[in-house]
């Protein structure tokens, strides 16, 4: 037992504004031309004058992206009004945002995770939001681009979310993410009764949470059956509620289908496997409320330095 959409970068921001190789993160990246107040911003994390920003009192529909690369950061939906001068979000795309300690010791930054180009800082226990959490965010340090817009200018290019349940979230989350097209894997609980349950909550087993992943990934370089196949393929689904030596029912495998269509790529897959004779218990679930897991949990082997202990790739297909 163990202890412990995303839009792809809009073809005209790349278009119209990729320029320069600064080099401050990168060098390889190139990244757009900054002013020297968004320098200043940006490069040298400093702040912008409250009340000042050109988001702070801004309520348009469509996506936030990073000023420096143009990765998406927020959407519309998770922005709301804290009052505090700048602009305020409750939750950032998966996988957009990396935390870091400030230097004061006390709060944390908030970068792109891309780029590492500075945003804000992050904040928690202010019941703003149900998330209890908020983004505290640079205008100059960002980019806005309408719904409406994202829908003209990239028609080819859209992205879908699979949610995956095979044992331990770590696991899965190591092999789903050194996929090609995939763009963020984010480890969480999902399937139970119980609305923000902790790791304690869901091990206990007293939630109905399933460890699971959910997963961003681009539709123009994968498509859900090749990753579901993958999903089959990196886990042992003939094992019931446990994966290797980690036993609980919140290790059950299962899929949580967000339509038909993904509905019926899982039955079929597993009618394929029971065909090849393995004796698959792998659930098909129509998805609910996904819930992220703690900070800690999230690209736990990478940051380990390790590999899985529960998961390893078995062709079957």
């Amino acid at each position: 037992m163990k202890y412990k959409t995303i839009f792809p970068l809009y073809l005209l921001f790349l278009i119209s504004t990729l320029g320069c190789s600064q080099g401050k993160n990168n060098q390889s990246m190139k990244f757009k031309d900054l002013t020297p107040e968004e320098e200043r911003v940006i490069i040298y994390k400093g702040t912008e004058a409250p009340f000042t920003g050109k988001y702070e009192k801004f309520n348009e529909k469509g996506t936030y992206f990073c000023k420096r690369c143009g990765a998406p950061l927020y959407r519309s939906d998770d922005k709301f009004d804290a009052k505090c001068g700048w602009p305020s979000f409750d939750k950032e795309i998966p996988g957009a945002i990396k935390r870091i300690p400030d230097a004061d010791g006390i709060r944390t930054e908030i970068e792109c995770a891309k780029c590492g180009a500075h945003l804000g800082h992050v904040f928690t226990g202010e019941h703003f939001t149900k998330s209890d959490t908020r983004h505290c965010v640079n205008s100059i340090s960002l980019d806005f681009v309408s719904s409406a817009q994202i829908e003209e200018n990239t028609p080819g290019q859209k992205t879908d979310t699979a949610i995956f349940a095979g044992g331990c979230f770590w696991g899965v989350e190591y092999y789903m993410q050194k996929y090609r097209g995939v763009l963020s894997v984010k480890s969480g609980y999902i399937g139970g009764h119980k609305d923000h349950p902790t790791y304690q909550e869901v091990c206990s087993g007293t939630t109905g949470h399933l460890e699971a992943v959910e997963i961003i990934y681009d539709l123009t370089q994968t498509k859900y059956e090749t990753l579901a196949r993958l999903f089959f393929e990196i886990h042992d689904p003939t094992q019931l509620n446990h994966q290797g030596p980690d036993y609980g029912e919140q290790y059950q495998s299962a899929i949580f289908y967000r339509n038909d269509e993904q509905k019926q790529i899982a039955e079929k897959l597993i009618s394929l496997l029971k065909k090849k004779g393995f004796n698959v218990v792998t659930q098909v679930r129509k998805a609910t409320t996904f819930w992220m897991a703690e900070d800690y949990h999230q690209e736990y082997y990478e940051h380990k330095g390790s590999t899985p202990y529960c998961h390893g790739y078995v062709k079957r297909f």
